[in-house]
């Protein structure tokens, strides 16, 4: 077994400051992955901590995202994207952002209500340059709930805007295109301005995840049919069309983690059980004793990609990629065999598997109905109709998908340091047995009121019936 290497401390910019990562975890159609380094490793990668370290930062999978960064499409990505986006970081739409102290705070807080009886009255309002939420009761009455500058927080927005008030771009692609390629969705299921995350500057720099972001104007509308209510307190709140839902894991982001529960994010912060359907105008019942601070490990949907959050401090206890690198490295210097051909199988180099734009002759294949690894074969179909469908095992003969294996390349999803031994099914990513069981228990939003869990590393929707598989390995004869 390779040794844990001690974590070095992370690099932080002077002074005291909140450092927390944003991985896309699924988009349906890509995923992002990355890698956190050192600042001299970072000169030698081109999508290294350098590039985000004045951001802020996600880590999320595309199909999480896609539709859960379109998790709800149902579509994967391709292997050979595995820990990357296809072609790759630009600009605000990254893989992963960091998020850091500003250097001036930018965050807002509620201050004056106005309750306007016309629409010139609430246009007055809105262009006064300041923040502010609009709710539209009908077409005669609007309260709008300006907002005021908070110099104790900075404020974070993510949407499918490119405009300037968005932080982190975040969009759909569809998945299963040629390689290097992503082909826009005609009509996508992520808000313009979905959602927006509110750091606080001083410790315990506790962040919070907010439903909408301010556009242009720097305002949030909510029409006539958006659901919105008043509170017993008197302050407005509501929701956006498809919602900002968020889970936080039981027991934090480790190998003893557990699923919670999905609950919906409104405008104002409070959290509410999910709506009967995911656009429905009626909202959830209010959640008193839970709360929109984000922890180490929580997922954030935005109806079409899907966002894993970790702070510094979990990703201090993370596996790394020299980490991943060693044990990729370890499994191939035990050379295992194809029990057929006799002939040797290794893993890629985690670099290399993004670039190939073929299966190499080494390439480990699975039969995960068994687990039993071979080399590649163009037999065993059990039916010449059912060709690249069904295969049969030479070695126990159990009927069932023959796929490549591929190691997945964000460490950021792996929940324990514990050797590749498991394969995600039917996709056939491969990572820790504690990290595949983790994800197979995760109920990710599918569609407007579908669950269903997926591999982190492509989206991919996992068997019902057998969502991981054990890998068994044959050693040299010799």
């Amino acid at each position: 077994m390779v040794p844990f290497p001690s974590p070095s401390p992370l690099p932080l910019p002077p002074g005291d400051c909140f450092l927390f990562l944003f991985f896309v975890l699924f988009s349906q159609r890509y995923r992002y992955t990355s890698d956190f380094c050192s600042p001299a490793q970072c000169k030698q990668q081109k999508h290294g901590l350098q590039t985000i370290v004045c951001t802020e930062w996600f880590k999320i999978r595309t199909t999480f995202s896609l539709r859960l960064q379109m998790l709800t499409s149902g579509a994967s990505l391709m292997t050979r994207y595995n820990g990357s986006l296809p072609n790759g970081d630009r600009g605000r739409r990254k893989s992963r952002f960091a998020l850091y102290r500003r250097t001036k705070a930018n965050g807002v807080k509620p201050s004056t209500v106005h309750i306007l009886n016309t629409p010139q009255a609430s246009k007055a309002v809105n262009c006064k340059g300041q923040h502010s939420i609009s709710y539209t009761l009908s077409r005669n009455q609007t309260v709008v709930v300006e907002y005021c500058h908070d110099k104790d927080t900075d404020m974070f927005q993510i949407g499918r805007s490119t405009e300037s008030p968005i932080d982190f771009v975040v969009t759909d692609t569809v998945a299963g295109g040629q390689e290097g390629e992503e082909t826009p969705i005609t009509q996508s299921t992520i808000s313009r301005f979905a959602c927006r995350v509110v750091c606080e500057r001083n410790p315990p720099f506790t962040a919070r995840i907010y439903a909408a972001g301010f556009d242009s104007s720097k305002n949030i509308f909510l029409g006539e049919k958006a659901a919105k209510w008043k509170n017993p307190d008197g302050h407005m709140d509501g929701l956006t069309t498809n919602g900002v839902l968020v889970m936080h894991p039981r027991g934090g982001f480790t190998e003893e983690s557990k699923p919670g529960v999905w609950r919906e994010i409104s405008v104002c912060g409070d959290v509410y059980t999910l709506r009967e359907t995911r656009s429905a105008q009626t909202p959830g019942k209010l959640v008193e004793n839970e709360s929109n601070i984000l922890q180490d490990g929580s997922l954030v949907d935005l109806c079409g990609a899907t966002l894993l959050w970790r702070t510094a401090e979990g990703l201090f206890h993370t596996p790394t990629q020299k980490h991943l690198e060693a044990l990729r490295q370890e499994i191939n210097a035990a050379r295992p065999q194809c029990p057929v051909g006799l002939n040797t199988l290794a893993f890629p180099s985690m670099q290399r598997s993004r670039a190939l734009s073929s299966l190499e002759d080494k390439q480990p294949w699975v039969y995960l109905a068994c687990g039993h690894v071979h080399g590649y074969h163009n037999w065993g179909h059990r039916s010449e109709q059912e060709h690249g469908a069904q295969r049969e095992c030479p070695m126990c003969r159990v009927v069932g998908p023959y796929v490549p294996l591929w190691l997945g390349c964000e460490p950021a999803f792996y929940v324990d340091t514990g050797a590749p031994t498991h394969a995600f099914v039917p996709c056939g990513h491969v990572c820790s047995e504690k990290s595949v069981k983790y994800w197979a228990e995760i109920p990710l939003p599918h569609g407007t009121h579908a669950f269903h869990a997926a591999c982190p590393f492509c989206a991919t929707q996992l068997s019902l019936t057998q969502g991981c598989s054990k890998l068994i390995f044959q050693g040299p004869v010799d």
